[in-house]
């Protein structure tokens, strides 16, 4: 068999390069099915990661797609609040199971572990990466067609523990418009092509706002740049947030799932079409 010739981390082709032991991966549930699995990160903090990942599942979702999150944020959860998600996690003899959203998204964080949402996690990282490890072995995802996981910011312990220990069929990288933004891709195309892991495409977020009053797009964080640093990289852009108080009410409020806007639909698109088996 010839050797690949081309970036694996910029593509989802199964050839033998990116064809690792099965060992290397975590055993899901034996009453599990989970077809694609698509990786949220960012390089840093605060940048809307959580957003575009409930986001991304509920365009998924609306499509008819049977969907599933799983909050790998384990210290900074906040997919359940997103949501709406109040419950504790419920546990049966075969596994533990998800919660539902009210438009039938299954969902899995720390947050459905705590006493209540305020508690913080103090855990050392053994610990976190363990619970990582977990949500994918021990609970029960009933025939998802896509999960997203909610990544923490950064390339530590748990990005690498994802990467060795689930399948994923590419990630997404999140990122704004400041100047740094190019060193903080950066990374994370590096480490991705480190692990031979497809990236899909980018997804930047506050990149503009629209005045009430004139209409106008005003770039509040500077001019964006997300064009220009893709192309360098060979991948697309999946979309452009504004800043937008809407989306953030419907986030605080626990209603993403009636979030309304077309942001990110081609790049729902781009994502299907770069996922095909």
């Amino acid at each position: 068999m010839s050797e690949c010739s081309h970036n694996c981390g910029r593509c989802s082709q199964e050839c033998s390069s990116r064809q690792e032991p099965e060992s290397q991966y975590a055993q899901l549930n034996k009453h599990s099915s989970v077809k694609k699995v698509i990786g949220v990160i960012s390089g840093k903090g605060g940048v809307g990661k959580s957003m575009v990942t409930a986001m991304l599942a509920v365009l998924f979702n609306r499509q008819g797609y049977r969907v599933a999150v799983l909050d790998a944020d384990i210290t900074g959860p906040s997919i359940p609040k997103s949501f709406g998600i109040t419950e504790r996690a419920q546990g049966c003899a075969e596994g533990i199971i998800p919660a539902v959203t009210s438009t039938g998204i299954d969902i899995i964080s720390t947050n459905m572990f705590l006493p209540n949402e305020t508690e913080p996690t103090v855990w050392r990282g053994p610990v976190i990466t363990g619970t990582v490890r977990q949500f994918w072995t021990d609970v029960i995802w009933e025939n998802e067609d896509y999960m997203f996981v909610d990544m923490p910011p950064g390339t530590g312990d748990v990005a690498l523990t994802v990467f060795q220990s689930i399948p994923l069929s590419g990630i997404v990288i999140v990122t704004s418009p400041q100047e740094l933004v190019a060193m903080i891709v950066e990374k994370a195309v590096k480490m991705a092509n480190m692990m031979n892991i497809p990236i899909l495409g980018i997804v930047e977020n506050n990149s503009y706002f629209i005045c009430d009053q004139c209409g106008k797009k005003h770039y509040i964080y500077g001019k964006s740049k997300v064009d220009e640093i893709a192309k360098g990289y060979g991948i697309p852009v999946l979309g452009k947030l504004p800043i937008e108080p809407k989306l953030a009410e419907c986030v605080d409020n626990g209603n993403i799932e009636g979030f309304e806007g077309d942001w990110l639909n081609n790049g729902v698109e781009q994502i299907i079409n770069s996922t095909k088996d």
